[in-house]
């Protein structure tokens, strides 16, 4: 039984399973996105945002920390340099699981894990000062038009400006 146990072993060994969360965590970083099953995904989720929130603090202990668990120094460069400036004022959750369908061999589910700031589809579009907008029934009110704004005889002050006369309807 499985009382307690946190860790999904992913039906592997310890040395192979930290293996493979290395490989999966460096992919990731290199490529900002990567497909994989949605239990390896969920599995680096765990692996691989804590190393995201180590990378914040650009020190050489974070550096060696965060080294020893991905054993990649592009993969390191990469996070150091790109992904933690990009990230620094995110809280957590630099990581977005979509998930895509069944895999057609052994129908396993599959799904795309990707770093959410590097994201060009998502959250760019959405405009910080735009107003929300509300589903409440209710007319909405016209703006008060100024008095004699309707009558024919009212010129603009650029038309006074040019002579024109004003058009009887």
């Amino acid at each position: 039984m499985r009382h307690g146990r946190t860790l999904n072993h992913l039906g592997r060994k310890a040395e192979h399973r930290k293996a493979m969360m290395a490989n999966m965590a460096s992919s990731l970083i290199e490529h900002k996105r990567i497909a994989t099953t949605l239990a390896k995904a969920k599995a680096l989720r765990r692996y691989v945002e804590p190393l995201i929130t180590k990378s914040k603090a650009d020190s050489t202990h974070s550096r060696r920390i965060v080294f020893s668990y991905l054993k990649n120094k592009e993969a390191v460069t990469e996070l150091f340099r790109e992904v933690a400036p990009k990230v620094a004022e995110r809280p957590g959750g630099f990581t977005r699981i979509i998930r895509t369908g069944y895999r057609q061999g052994d129908n396993a589910e599959m799904c795309i894990i990707e770093l959410v700031d590097f994201n060009t589809i998502y959250g760019n579009s959405i405009d910080a000062n735009a107003k929300k907008r509300t589903r409440r029934g209710g007319a909405k009110k016209k703006a008060d038009a100024p008095k004699g704004a309707d009558d024919a005889n009212t010129q603009s002050p650029a038309a006074e400006a040019a002579g024109d006369e004003p058009k009887a309807e």
